[in-house]
């Protein structure tokens, strides 16, 4: 909403000295979220003063049609001689009065007027329009054209109403009443404890038996409607520049003298209105819900098939509106022609369900100053108000006569009653605010308040919002000022923190950074054919997802059971856009459906859930454990003047899975598999220990090439992904610091040929457990294959590395402890020593 300052102060006395800004912070006190202070004619210098046009020579030999121009000014260049003026537009003939800029003067946007020579002729000054001034759209695209009352030599500064501040307020959906200059004022009248002089404080006469016939078919879409008439308007008056002026600041375009007035006292009110050229009109009108296959051509030429839902106005033809959204073309206002002029019209005002006027235009796609109104909610005892403001301005601006009938059909309905204790702001906000500032207040919102420790609250009929006690100690609160409450720190008891599953999580993803890995976190949302790209089969427990009721997108309607669609469309996006070394992770959530789901039950909202039944709604969700993924693409290490560098690959993706079990203190155990989408030859699986069985943690290696042409990706790129939970089962809790020994390290090789069917894993486990406590580690350095080891055979080459913590060890015991692991490396898998 755009609330000019000077409008604004029709309503509240603010201090002279105010400006937008300090109006700005009271109002952000009180809880509207102004967003802008916009500074019109900032910058903005004179002379600029009305001028009527004397002579106009058209110049010829140009590519665009030039004119030359004699514009008399009276004594504002000082010689009252007219002023000649070069100027390209078409829009108005002698005699016209027009805006003229005189040289010395400075337009918005630092556009300084000196005299020029151009097109052969010398340009005293510049015949302005509206885009020129700062005024913004008035529909006209060229000149400014001003009605000839008025005189030669005014100050146009001050006529057009150039200078002025206007405040951009974004209104939540919850506070609809600010939607309109009442709203605004009535809250700046309470910010800085003035009176209101409220607009809707009219003499609105009675129903009538005169008026025009209207009937409502559906009381609970439509609870009021009032219809008044007027006739006799001139079909060639026009908006006055006051009313443009007001409508241009507020962010809407002049259209036409009834359209206007209908559009300024929406503005002024928060009442949509409609005007109908009455002629047009055939038979009663009504309100109801359109018959389905029925048609409606809208006022911005769009045919609409219309919905069963949806709420209409119709007259004896059917509908000719979509009420509360827009009006139809069949009886649209003509007045920009005094032949086809519109003389008489129907001015509607009625109040409709919030909820129909939404889904209606979200239905068809066409939102509106009106239906934006309507949803967030509309005074519905302003319809009357604004029906008599419209006809008052009308009879003022155009010469009608306002017809004596009026039309107003009411559904009864009861004021809204809320009983609250008046310590309940105190409690809410932990401010002793007491009995008569809690009354103040709402009395300020505009309830009627009554009673002592118990208060009856009757809410205004402009605040829909306000439905129970917390809704009106918020007001208080508001209005008393959210950064008078105290601040004070919630104090936990001692021994709390992270759990143990959140400081796996973090050390992980510590540890991939350090490992120069960058965080990807990417929606959790996927659909079948991502799962397509990643060659999955259907029968692969991925493909069974949990499908969202409403999705964000089409294309992915569910929950994701892997990590990986979303980094890879992660490191796509990055590699197309000319970063091609890459390393990405993301710790997140799968979602892996159970088949025992149910349909959870409703959580109360007026206590604490008991246990049994927030155990209830965790039953009805789906598995959800943790993952954590990697991919790569690109350089793993830079070439540079140390040495040239090196590309990631599949061993990466694996180092990267045993940094994040070394975070929880596990050892994985590699094997060669197969599994989508990984490529058949290099894919491994890993595996941990928990509860002393050999449990699957997650797969990595390097995808497959017919995945890496789907999804479009760098060649040879690579993955893993494991499970967070499984690794912190398999873990010892919490990680003890590493002994560090101060005696040497005795370093034996040994290198043992076993068949090629025989993993490296089965033979580095029978090493370690072969050569005891004094094995610090073990390392495979070299893998050989030829001739002269025989068919079917490799050579396996390890560094083993023994220590004591409390003596230097003897070749003697090393050896020994080499020994007995190559003899348990035989007896396991068949190893002998090579040579």
């Amino acid at each position: 909403m755009r609330v000019p300052l000077s409008w604004l102060r029709e309503y509240v006395d603010l201090p002279a000295t105010e400006t937008g800004r300090d109006v700005q912070a009271k109002l952000i006190s009180a809880g509207l979220e102004v967003e802008t202070v916009e500074q019109l004619g900032a910058g903005l210098k004179g002379p600029l003063v009305v001028g009527k046009v004397l002579t106009i020579e058209e110049l010829e030999g140009f590519k665009k049609p030039i004119r030359f121009c004699t514009v008399d000014v009276g004594q504002a260049n000082g010689t009252g001689e007219p002023q000649e003026i070069v100027c390209g537009a078409r829009n108005f003939a002698v005699g016209d009065k027009v805006v003229v800029v005189l040289p010395g003067a400075v337009l918005p946007g630092d556009f300084a007027i000196a005299a020029r020579k151009t097109y052969g002729k010398t340009s005293h000054g510049m015949i302005c329009s509206a885009d020129e001034l700062g005024m913004g759209d008035d529909g006209t695209h060229g000149i400014i054209v001003l009605p000839p009352e008025y005189e030669v030599g005014t100050d146009a500064v001050e006529l057009l109403q150039l200078v002025d501040e206007v405040l951009d307020i974004a209104v939540t959906p919850d506070r609809g009443y600010a939607l309109s200059m009442r709203g605004v004022a009535r809250e700046a009248a309470t910010a800085y404890g003035l009176p209101l002089r409220d607009p809707a404080l009219l003499d609105v006469p009675g129903p009538n038996a005169f008026g025009h016939p209207v009937r409502v078919s559906d009381p609970q879409g439509c609870d009021r409607f009032t219809a008044r008439t007027v006739t006799g308007l001139s079909p060639e008056a026009r908006s006055p520049i006051w009313l443009r002026r007001r409508l241009q600041k507020a962010g809407m375009r002049p259209i036409s003298l009834a359209v206007d007035v209908t559009n300024y006292v929406m503005l002024e009110l928060g009442q949509p209105l409609h005007a109908y050229d009455r002629s047009r009109i055939q038979g009663t009108i009504g309100v109801r819900r359109a018959e389905p296959g029925e048609n409606l051509t809208t006022l911005d030429g769009a045919k609409r098939t219309l919905d069963a839902e949806d709420l209409v106005i119709t007259d004896d033809r059917g509908p000719i509106g979509l009420a509360g959204v827009m009006g139809g073309a069949d009886t649209e206002i003509a007045d920009h022609a005094v032949e086809a002029g519109t003389t008489d019209v129907v001015i509607e005002a009625a109040h409709f369900d919030a909820i129909s006027i939404a889904r209606t235009a979200r239905r068809h796609k066409l939102a509106s100053e009106a239906s934006k109104r309507f949803e967030r909610g509309v005074d519905p005892e302003a319809a009357s108000a604004a029906a008599q403001r419209t006809v008052d301005l009308l009879v003022l601006l155009a010469g009608g006569s306002a017809d004596a009938g009026v039309t107003e059909v009411i559904a009864p309905s009861a004021p809204h009653t809320i009983t609250i204790p008046a310590n309940h702001p105190d409690k809410v906000a932990g401010v002793d605010y007491g009995r008569e500032t809690v009354v103040r207040r709402l009395q300020q919102v505009g309830c009627d308040v009554y009673g002592q420790d118990e208060l009856i609250v009757t809410v205004p009929s402009w605040r829909p919002d306000l439905t129970d006690p917390n809704d009106l100690a918020e007001e208080v609160i508001r209005l008393e000022g959210y950064e008078n409450l105290p601040s004070t720190l919630p104090k936990p008891p001692a021994g709390l923190g992270l759990t143990e599953r959140q400081r796996l999580h973090r050390r992980v993803g510590r540890a991939l950074a350090g490992a120069g890995y960058v965080e990807a976190l990417n929606y959790p949302f996927i659909g079948t054919e991502v799962l397509d790209q990643l060659g999955i089969e259907a029968d692969d427990p991925r493909r069974t997802m949990v499908k969202l009721v409403n999705p964000l997108s089409d294309e992915e309607p569910a929950m994701r059971t892997t990590l990986l669609p979303g980094l890879l469309g992660a490191l796509r996006r990055n590699d197309g856009r000319g970063s091609h070394d890459l390393a990405l992770f993301e710790t997140g959530l799968v979602f892996r459906p159970t088949g025992q789901e149910h349909k959870a039950e409703r959580l109360p909202v007026d206590r604490r859930p008991t246990d049994e039944e927030v155990a209830g709604v965790d039953s009805a969700l789906p598995r959800q454990p943790r993952r954590a993924a990697v991919v790569l693409a690109g350089a793993r290490e830079q070439a540079g003047w140390w040495g040239k560098g090196r590309p990631a690959d599949w061993a990466d993706a694996v180092e990267a899975a045993r940094i994040v079990a070394g975070e929880a203190g596990v050892e994985l155990t590699v094997r060669s598999d197969q599994h989508a989408p990984w490529h058949p030859g290099r894919c491994a699986a890993l595996y941990v220990a928990v509860n002393g069985e050999e449990t699957l943690v997650g797969h990595a290696g390097e995808l497959h090439p017919r995945v890496i042409k789907a999804l479009h990706l760098p060649e040879r790129s690579c993955a893993m992904e494991v499970e967070l939970d499984i690794l912190e089962q398999a873990g010892t809790g919490v990680l003890g610091a590493p002994r560090i020994s101060a005696f040497p390290v005795a370093t034996q090789d040994v290198a043992l040929v076993v068949d090629k069917s025989v993993p490296h894993a089965d033979v580095e486990a029978a090493l370690r457990e072969g050569a005891g406590e004094l094995l610090e580690s073990i390392r495979l350095f070299d893998v050989y294959e030829g001739e002269q080891l025989g068919e079917g055979k490799k050579s396996l080459a390890y560094a083993l590395r023994f220590r004591a913590d409390d003596r230097t060890l003897t070749v003697d015991e090393a050896s020994a402890a080499r020994d007995a692991a190559v003899a348990l490396a035989g007896e396991r898998v068949g190893a002998v020593l090579r040579g």
